[in-house]
């Protein structure tokens, strides 16, 4: 499993022993699964590190000969627990929050407020009064309502009591709230439109083409409370073609020109996002660190240049590209159903979904259901947007003979589906563990209880070792929260 053409889907450490079955971190799946049950998510944390580090030092190296430093930020969106934060801290990544429960997380993992980030499209004001008594390095502003809200709730702050500088600021800028300003570019990069998040059709930013930024930025200059510390931009997710970067740096860089020339002040910092892509199938190739980083640098090197501006410093948010490829969801295989289909007569090749059988002449076939002991509960991404994962027999050595499957879930949904097609033993049975890669980034994070169904838990490997990192839910959980 790291060797062929899936090498860059599953976890660093994955080995197949002679047995057949399958280790990540040096303990064999089966022996989790026995100690833990399933479905599990199971994270391999030298991986992690090995990710967070090497963005860390890609972007460090690549900005080091224009003389700036780059600050990168884990994505708490993606997943985020108190270890998990700690971990992407220990290797010099600061944490990217956009709620008050992942805020909550940061804090409790003992993350210094200036090395947390806070944004969001509608943040509640107990979400902003808790991030400036934080003292988080910024606070992204993202509509022109906003600004006015940030500045009352400083403003709040100040007459409660005085306020204490941050350690390397301005003793002035006490009294003041560290924002960024979020725009949209007008570039649209990702791989669905749900995960496309600058194109000027949807809910967060403000425009550039649309003269919404600019004002932004003046007006945050005019409130005495605020502190404009750097501009904000992200383009997608799940990007696997770097070029969007390069002319989204192109318009941040010219937008904080004009501000400059406009008002004389030259925004400090720009934060150019991230959404890296990942592979979730045999084939894909994920972005390459080393080389976005190199592109990034040169882009903004020549953009700077021709503006006649000084380099700023830069922040990039990697997104899921550091913890999705670390884990991987642990199952076990229930019922297996064959299902007769009637394919629809397409031409071969035509769009559609690739998980529908077919030869285009209009035949029947038959499709095998493996349904599995969690689903769209635990992994809502294929059921949201179509999400296409693989999955592989863990527990056993197979055979060359394989059977087209479908990997579905328990729930009382058709649209249950973890996985939309992929070959798997043809014995494939009752009690065999499957896996499904590349789930770190959203997995957990986007998991339900639907079906009155407890989440799955979190188990750490590494070196032979596993802890749990979240515990399982138990229906003593659910029953806690009905009050009857």
């Amino acid at each position: 499993m790291t060797a062929g053409a899936d090498h860059h889907v599953w976890p660093a450490s994955t080995r197949v022993g002679p047995d057949g079955v399958v280790s990540v971190g040096g303990v064999r799946l089966t022996d989790l699964a026995a100690e833990h049950g399933t479905p599990a998510y199971v994270l391999d944390e030298a991986d992690f590190r090995a990710r967070a580090r090497g963005y860390r030092v890609a972007f460090t190296e690549a900005f080091a000969p224009l003389g700036v430093p780059v600050d990168v930020y884990y994505a708490g969106k993606a997943f985020l627990s108190v270890a998990v934060a700690r971990w992407a801290h220990e290797e010099g990544l600061r944490i990217d929050t956009s709620t008050g429960g992942e805020l909550a997380v940061a804090l409790r993992a003992g993350i210094p407020g200036a090395d947390i980030g806070l944004h969001g499209n509608n943040k509640s004001d107990a979400e902003i009064d808790r991030a400036l008594a934080a003292g988080v390095g910024r606070i992204v502003i993202d509509s022109t309502a906003e600004i006015d809200r940030v500045a009352a709730a400083v403003r709040r702050r100040a007459e409660a009591g005085p306020a204490v500088a941050r350690p390397g600021r301005d003793p002035e800028a006490a009294v003041r709230a560290p924002v960024m300003v979020r725009v949209t570019t007008g570039v649209h990069a990702g791989g669905h439109e749900y995960i496309s998040t600058a194109h000027e059709d949807q809910k967060f930013g403000l425009s550039i083409a649309g003269g919404q930024a600019l004002a932004a930025l003046e007006a945050v200059l005019a409130r005495p409370e605020l502190e404009l510390v750097g501009i904000h931009s992200h383009i997608g997710s799940q990007i696997l073609d770097p070029s969007g970067f390069a002319v989204a740096a192109r318009r941040v860089l010219e937008l904080r020109a004009e501000l400059a020339a406009r008002t004389g002040h030259l925004v400090p910092e720009v934060d150019l996002g991230g959404g890296f892509g990942i592979a979730y199938l045999a084939g894909e190739v994920p972005l390459d660190p080393v080389r976005t980083a190199k592109d990034v640098a040169g882009v903004v090197e020549e953009t700077c240049a021709r503006l006649g501006t000084p380099v700023p410093r830069l922040s990039i948010e990697p997104g899921r590209a550091v913890v999705g490829p670390t884990t991987l969801t642990l199952y076990t295989v229930g019922t297996v159903k064959p299902v007769t289909v009637d394919v629809a007569p397409t031409a071969p090749g035509a769009p559609g979904d690739p998980g529908e059988p077919g030869d285009g002449t209009g035949a029947v076939t038959t499709r095998t259901y493996v349904s599995v002991d969690g689903g769209m509960s635990d992994n809502l991404r294929p059921a949201l947007y179509g999400a296409r994962y693989t999955a592989a027999v863990v527990s056993r050595a197979v055979g060359t003979q394989t059977v087209r499957a479908r990997v579905v879930g328990k729930h009382c949904e058709s649209g249950d589906i973890v996985v939309h097609d992929v070959d798997l033993p043809q014995d494939i049975a009752a009690g065999d563990l499957l896996a499904v890669p590349a789930t770190g980034a959203y997995g957990r994070s986007m998991a339900s209880n639907y079906n009155h169904v407890p989440r799955p838990p979190v188990v750490a490997v590494r070196d032979g070792g596993a802890r749990v990192l979240v515990r399982r839910e138990t229906e003593d959980d659910l029953l806690a929260l009905d009050l009857g």
